[in-house]
């Protein structure tokens, strides 16, 4: 019986470093740390099928990855971003969306970025 009860203590233990380690390595705890320190982090799938997050001055950005032919291979052609709040943005600089589309150049050189609205009219705006 004790040896019993000394078993389940150990999967008991297991469990619950096993537990721990799965909720410090969750990709969302990350990304809310680096939202709530306002610091930029791009969490990525290598998969194609599934979107990108990324947070920069803590606002958190959805990318969506289209697959196309390039010159030489198949690759990721398009990126459509979106915030995934507006109210985040605000007090934004257009120098912050540049900065966001060189981390994401840096990853994915042959991708064409296509913001969305409010975005799309604020960088594009005539002077």
């Amino acid at each position: 019986m004790v040896w019993l009860l000394r078993l389940l203590l150990v999967f008991l233990f297991i469990f619950l470093i096993f537990g721990t380690i799965k909720f410090l390595l969750k990709p969302t705890r990350k990304i809310e740390a680096a939202r709530k320190h306002k610091r930029f982090l791009l969490l990525d799938n290598d998969e194609v099928i599934k979107n990108f997050q990324l947070t920069y001055n803590g606002a958190v950005f959805t990318g969506e990855k289209y697959l196309g032919a390039t010159k030489n291979s198949i690759d990721v052609v398009s990126i459509s971003l979106s915030p995934e709040h507006t109210t985040s943005i605000q007090g934004m600089a257009k120098e912050d969306f540049y900065f966001i589309e060189k981390k994401i150049h840096e990853k994915y050189p042959l991708a064409q970025i296509n913001w969305k609205s409010p975005i799309h009219e604020f960088l594009y705006q005539k002077k």
